[in-house]
């Protein structure tokens, strides 16, 4: 495989992959997900911050109604001592006190309910958020079994691409194998009739072989020839054993002088 085809192959690669993931629901579950944790974390911060400013409101009502009850002891205590000026003055700011708190308190009352409707909502979208991730998690767990199990029947199926490459390789193989055996077969058969010299034998190996067959010839020849001779003397069954193994028969003999 040349560079050439390594760089498409690795380009196709990364190309499907990509492919995948933008294809893939688990990613857009996630992403749902993610944008649901975003907008809840938002009604978070807004619900805290409605609440700092109730509790500020609270802190300045409950000053201003401290002030506004010193201001009625005040007030009586100057009549008490028959100083009705001073008790006019303190009744005045007392009034001017008790119309800020009325206003302070439809304030406090409105961010109140604010805040109550934010709770509210806050918990109903912390639940459907809850609900929405063991949705999320149910559908990605059956997305990626469904996926082995697709991949799993591709490969016995053997419909998967890169399982079919595997499979051409494969294909391949074997009849290079087998091309290989057949010329292995054909060059051995040539060897054994002689068309073609084995290189790596020794010198003069092939009349080396062909004396060794006319030897085993002639000694088999010569075992018959001893046997007809037995028969004929009637001396079938006799011998000295293994001391006449590999000698010539006795009608061969010279006779001496």
């Amino acid at each position: 495989m040349n560079l050439g085809t390594r760089m498409r192959n690795l380009f196709r690669i990364k190309a499907n992959r990509a492919l995948d993931r933008l294809d893939d629901p688990r990613e857009s579950l996630d992403d749902s997900y993610d944008r649901q944790l975003d907008l809840l974390a938002q009604l978070r911060r807004g619900l805290a911050e409605v609440a700092t400013a109730r509790k500020r409101l609270e802190l300045q009502g409950e000053e201003i109604g401290a002030r506004y009850e010193r201001l009625g002891d005040q007030a009586q205590e100057a009549m008490d001592q028959g100083r009705e000026d001073l008790a006019r003055i303190a009744l005045e700011r007392r009034s001017g006190l008790e119309q800020e708190i009325v206003q302070l308190r439809g304030q406090f009352e409105t961010l109140s309910q604010q805040e109550e409707r934010l709770v509210e909502n806050e918990r109903r979208m912390s639940a459907r958020v809850a609900a929405f991730r063991t949705q999320k998690e149910t559908l990605k767990a059956t997305y990626t079994a469904s996926a082995a199990q697709v991949k799993a029947n591709e490969s016995v199926a053997g419909i998967s691409g890169d399982l079919n490459g595997v499979g051409r390789a494969v294909d391949q193989a074997k009849d290079k194998v087998r091309q290989m055996q057949a010329r292995a077969a054909a060059t051995d058969d040539l060897i054994a009739r002689g068309v073609v010299q084995d290189q790596t034998a020794t010198p003069d190996e092939d009349l080396d072989h062909q004396l060794a067959k006319g030897r085993s010839s002639a000694d088999i020849e010569r075992q018959l020839q001893a046997m007809r001779e037995q028969r004929r003397r009637g001396a079938v069954g006799g011998g000295s054993g293994w001391l006449s193994i590999g000698r010539a028969p006795s009608g061969d003999e010279q006779p001496t002088g």
